[in-house]
């Protein structure tokens, strides 16, 4: 078996890029879409991440699973938060149709540990990372800090540097065959595009182009 870490990003770095220069993300990297735009980027993390998390509650105690449910990682919080903070909705958000079958997935994550963590590598990481980018075009272009923008806040975990060798020794010491390595790297690919799914309906409800 080869490195679990290695093996993902070499799998994902197509669609990754992909999903990085999404007309959506471009739009709102570039500061050229309302904060109503952003508002409801929010109600669909809402959504996705209260799905995750509780497939990761369900995973709690799996041997293998369960190292990956780390609170400091927790958004839901943050985005409940957030969401009033932008004029949305916590009670009622609104859910894309993408969001929709991308939440149906992450439901059926909490009885099957490499799909949890595949998408739980594609998203935590993909926040710590890029999304750090966006927490400064908010506050840049929306003059937005503190809730509206605390989904990026994650100081609790520390260095970001240090947490993300700490994540990829976890996936490494996974004990999974190469047959089960492969369900978590195709996994997470699957995970992309339903979030490239996401970001093209997005793109349609703030009248922009679906593709770039």
């Amino acid at each position: 078996m080869g490195e679990l870490s290695t093996g993902l990003r070499q799998a994902t770095a197509a669609v990754h890029e992909r999903a990085h220069h999404s007309t959506y993300m471009a739009a709102l990297l570039d500061g050229r879409l309302p904060l109503s735009a952003y508002t409801l980027l929010a109600e669909q993390y809402l959504a996705i991440y209260g799905a995750l998390e509780a497939a990761g509650d369900a995973l709690a105690a799996d041997p293998v699973a369960g190292p990956f449910v780390i609170d400091e990682l927790r958004r839901v919080p943050a985005l409940r938060r957030d969401v009033p903070a932008l004029g949305g909705s916590v009670d009622a958000p609104r859910t894309l149709p993408a969001t929709e079958t991308y939440v149906a997935r992450l439901s059926e994550a909490a009885t099957d540990a490499p799909v949890f963590v595949a998408h739980h590598y594609i998203r935590y990481l993909g926040d710590l990372a890029g999304g750090q980018v966006v927490g400064k075009m908010l506050e840049r272009t929306y003059g937005l800090t503190g809730p509206g923008a605390l989904f990026y806040d994650f100081a609790a975990l520390g260095s970001p540097s240090r947490f993300r060798a700490r994540y990829r020794a976890l996936l490494d010491a996974a004990p999974w065959d190469e047959i089960e390595q492969r369900r978590v790297m195709d996994e997470a690919v699957r995970g992309f595009e339903l979030n490239i799914a996401v970001f093209d309906e997005l793109a349609e409800a703030t009248g922009l182009p679906a593709a770039a």
